[in-house]
């Protein structure tokens, strides 16, 4: 048999498709040596299975088998083929799981369906914090994650496709997940109110049950393997204060109990007096506060369940109770006098370690049989070289745990009697996963470090730390930045040996699949959490053509013709049909980087929440480029980076300017408005930083201005919390600009909280320590306060800077010319009832109003207002030459409605002869005078049902 990949089709001759960008639908069979290993004909579907759907070209970027890829080209829908597919377009020489290496495998295809997709679709889940894995042979191999955008999903474990997901409320933060009985994926959110069961096959939702309590607390899920109260396999709950059982089948509560802390009588109390002499009442406040539960622990089998934890600072405390009634069977605690910091980490289920007040003094707890014992020995005993602080790492290693000092990591165990042995110390380890139970009844773990532009995994024994499982090194982009988690999942080889595969969460939130050294695929899910979007023009595809680049076009137009007629003829080979596809890539009218006709492709300039940037062309959705930001990046002097928005920096149309344009990226070493500040410009063709400064002062607003200087850098003023204003690009030309239009310059601030709406201007040169001629201070205008028993603001809208205005006046029907009311200084500013502020249906039409604005920001001046009584947000507003759009919901009509507010110029309504305006002989670039318009017209569209 050639190494190639071979073919025989069941269905009628085939024609070669002529289109890119498309969503093929499938079922297939996939076997080695007759026996089938893999298959989406199972369970429920289409057909019996859930169908498997990929792009054209997917192969390349490692999310589908080439020999699947390359072997449905030409197929119609409906088709079925038999695929031979040899090593090189299989798993290689690797193999993976129980496919050996250099195996060949067969494919029983079955084309479902072709979707043509224009305009692409991705879908995102986020920078993943819980991951379970899910690999029964008997089902697709999946792994089932949570992630901090609040998405629950499951991902094709082969392919890092999404099989599906669901993105819950802002408020609704996952907790915790697992899975249940095989078949169901348990979530808690809400800090343990909201248990939810979900479909493992289809993520269709099987129950939900609120869990209501009387306090907040640490949440808590477990899911005993095989516990049943009354015929009902049961989970337990920890949240608000209660302990709840509930059925896994229906979400029904079986029983809750309250956690009651006991407080100390008077003897106890006269033990530790001459401790409180010396303490305040809030250094002690552990006597009044409730225990705060920090482990559930359930030992197989028995009929007792433990809830362990602290209260306040100070006591160690072990409730048991009976895991069919919910009744307490024993409560007992112990106090350790010095105190503890932190949390607890456990070891085994009846030994804690946690760390003291001090953060020198290790304190190994052993609870059993009612009896609690404190066992305590310094860090400086362990570890030489000690000195400072250390911190207890969270880890879920059977019988260890992670010390962190200040420049390495140490892997301490617990032996007999609470004694603690150092078995490992790393200069560094970026993430340690959780401890994994093998088939042998052993654990495993993996720890990864960071070398070189390399990450090495490394998966050792619990109880051998002397050798290693495996060690294996991967090359990685720089541009991923560091690992910042691990989970580990393994499988039994051909030779019964072990074998592990690694989910990585890299620092720019992106999710990558690491097996045998290779990264089996990855997903840029920091896509997910977009901070700020902005269009860059592409460059203008140049005039001129030379002879030799005729030469060589007719060249591939004949080649690419040769390779289609093979390919529609069924004698392409792998190389041919992957050329043709890399010639679809290049031809492709909306895949070009340049300026189409009507400017519709442009270049996406987005920035996520990890600080990293991505170019993304809207013809094919396609990533040209991305750059993690070093300003953005965790350091000494910038502690807690975060990207806040992107503005214009330089576009330059002046041909015989040799620049690219940039943007101005902006963020904050923290989350308060008087953090201090940093910069970058990147090159929006290349993703190449051209600068970057910081940290600098504090930036509260941007204000772009509508000047450029003789290079087209936009000028933009950056406003501190002291209300200094400071003046970017820091250069003469840009200062002389500035200065001249000194007058001219004007901006709001929107203070949400005070509610109240305020004018700025620039007065004069700052008068600072250290003098700085690009600082002003600034001075308030006007201010509107808004009445907060009526009102809060809920959204504000201004122009684009760079928005064209098209035309400056309608027509209407009887031939009469409106002149639009055309100024940057407009905005629109929308509030809402204070008890409208909640989800829809909060507030009943009466309690409800909604109240708009039109406002001229030099003045102050209200130019249009209108009332939409019983109606509420959340408000969506777009403004754009002389009207605004705006979205809310009628609670009246219990429906969404759009406004629309025209606004015209009565200052030039006696020239409203149509002869004038086509000979040009009315002037419409004159300035616009500052008194507010007589003329404004306002519609609504209603939706017939809710959106």
């Amino acid at each position: 048999m050639p190494l190639s990949l071979r073919s025989c089709s069941i269905s009628v001759i085939e024609q070669l498709l002529e289109f890119l960008s498309v969503k093929r639908l499938v079922h297939y069979v996939a076997k080695w040596k007759g026996i089938t290993f893999m298959t989406s004909r199972q369970g429920l579907g289409v057909g019996g299975g859930t169908p498997y759907g990929f792009d054209v070209g997917d192969s390349e970027r490692g999310a589908v088998l080439k020999g699947l890829d390359l072997g449905v080209e030409g197929m119609r829908v409906g088709g079925q083929r038999l695929l031979i597919v040899p090593p090189e377009l299989a798993y290689g020489n690797k193999g993976v799981q129980e496919i050996p290496p250099n195996a060949t495998i067969e494919l029983d295809v079955e084309l479902l369906a072709i979707k043509q997709n224009p305009f692409g679709h991705q879908q995102y889940i986020g920078k993943v914090k819980h991951a379970v894995f899910h690999t029964q042979k008997a089902a697709r191999k999946r792994v089932v994650v949570s992630t901090e955008e609040n998405v629950v999903a499951s991902l094709d474990l082969r392919h890092g496709e999404i099989f599906w997901r669901h993105v819950l409320g802002s408020d609704d933060v996952i907790d915790q997940i697992d899975i249940a009985l095989g078949k169901y994926v348990i979530s808690l959110s809400s800090g343990g109110s909201v248990l939810r069961a979900w479909n493992l096959p289809d993520g269709q939702m099987v129950w939900e049950s609120t869990l209501l309590g009387s306090k907040a607390s640490k949440p808590l899920l477990l899911i005993p393997t095989n516990l049943k109260v009354n015929r009902d396999n049961v989970l337990f709950v920890y949240g608000n204060g209660f302990i709840h059982a509930v059925a896994t089948i229906d979400g029904e509560v079986i029983w809750k109990k309250e956690l009651a802390s006991e407080g100390f009588d008077h003897f106890t109390l006269s033990l530790f007096f001459p401790f409180i002499l010396f303490k305040t009442l809030a250094e002690y406040s552990f006597m009044f506060c409730s225990v705060d539960v920090q482990q559930l622990i359930y030992p197989d089998g028995s009929d007792t369940l433990y809830a362990v934890g602290l209260l306040g600072l100070s006591q160690f405390d072990v409730y048991q109770l009976d895991v069919k009634s919910g009744e307490l069977l024993r409560h007992y605690s112990m106090l350790f006098p010095t105190g503890f910091s932190g949390d607890l980490s456990f070891v085994s289920d009846d030994t804690a370690v946690a760390m003291d007040s001090t953060g020198t003094t290790l304190v190994a707890i052993h609870f059993q049989d009612g009896q609690i014992s404190f066992h305590q020995t310094d860090v400086s005993q362990l570890i030489q070289d000690f000195s400072g602080a250390a911190v207890i790492l969270p880890s879920k290693i059977a019988g260890s745990f992670i010390l962190k000092l200040d420049s390495s990591v140490v892997f301490i165990k617990v032996i007999n009697e609470g004694k603690l042995e150092v078995v490992g110390r790393l200069g560094h380890a970026d993430a340690v996963s959780d401890a994994l139970s093998l088939s042998d009844g052993q654990q495993a773990f993996s720890l990864i470090q960071h070398a070189d532009g390399k990450i090495i995994l490394t998966v050792k024994l619990s109880n051998d730390w002397t050798s290693n499982v495996i060690e294996e090194t991967t090359q990685m982009d720089h541009q991923r930045g560091l690992v910042h988690k691990v989970f580990i999942n393994s499988y039994v080889r051909t030779d019964r040996s072990n074998g592990f595969r690694a989910l990585i969460v890299m620092e720019d939130h992106s999710l990558l699949l690491l097996q045998q050294g290779e990264i089996v695929w990855t997903r840029e899910d920091g896509l997910a959490s977009i901070m700020d979007v902005k269009a860059s023009e592409l460059p203008v595809e140049k005039d001129g053509v030379s002879v030799a680049k005729v030469e060589h076009n007719l060249f591939e137009w004949l080649k690419g013709h040769l390779l289609k007629l093979k390919g529609t003829l069924m004698i392409a080979t792998p190389d041919d049909v992957a050329a043709i596809q890399k010639m679809r890539l290049q031809s492709s009218e909306k895949s070009k980087m340049t300026r189409d006709r009507n400017g519709f492709r442009k270049l996406l300039i987005v920035l996520t929440r990890a600080g990293k940037l991505f170019a993304l062309h809207t013809g094919d959705g396609r990533i040209v480029w991305s750059l993690l930001l070093n300003t953005l990046r965790k350091s000494e002097t910038c502690e807690n980076p975060r990207g806040i928005s992107l503005h214009q920096w330089q576009d330059p149309h002046h041909h015989a300017l040799d620049e690219n344009p940039s943007v101005l990226v902006v963020g904050r070493c923290g989350h308060t408005s008087d953090s201090a500040g940093v910069l970058s410009i990147v090159d929006t063709y290349t993703g190449e930083e051209r600068n970057h400064m910081g940290p600098v002062h504090s930036i509260a607003h941007i204000i772009p201005l509508p000047f450029s200087d003789s290079m087209e850098q936009r000028l933009h003023l950056l406003v501190d919390a002291n209300g200094h204003a400071h003046l970017y690009p820091r250069s003469a030309e840009a200062l002389g600009i500035f200065q001249r239009e000194l007058g001219n310059i004007y901006w709001y601030s929107a203070e949400t909280d005070k509610n109240i709406l305020r004018g700025h201007g620039v007065r004069k040169n700052c008068v600072l320590e250290v003098s700085d001629e690009f600082c002003f201070d600034t001075r308030d205008l006007w201010s509107i306060v808004f009445p907060s028993e009526s009102e809060k603001i809920a959204v504000t809208a201004t122009r684009s800077l760079n928005e064209v205005v098209h035309t400056q006046a309608k027509v209407t029907a009887d031939q009469e010319v409106m002149y639009k009311f055309i100024s940057k200084n407009l905005l629109f500013l929308a509030t809402v009832a204070p008890k409208a502020v909640g989800p829809i249906g909060s507030v009943t039409p009466d309690e409800s109003s909604l109240v708009v604005y039109v406002i001229d920001t030099v003045t102050g001046r209200i130019l249009h207002r209108m009332t939409h009584h019983g109606s509420q947000g959340p408000v969506q507003a777009v403004f754009s030459e002389n009207w605004v759009v705006y979205h809310y919901f009628n609670l009246r009509a219990h429906r969404y409605e759009m406004s629309v507010i025209e606004i015209y110029d009565q200052a030039r309504a006696d020239n409203k002869e149509i002869l004038k305006l086509v000979l040009g002989t009315h002037n419409l670039t004159s300035p616009t005078r500052l008194t507010p318009p007589k003329s404004s017209r306002s519609h609504s569209l209603i939706f017939s049902r809710i959106l």
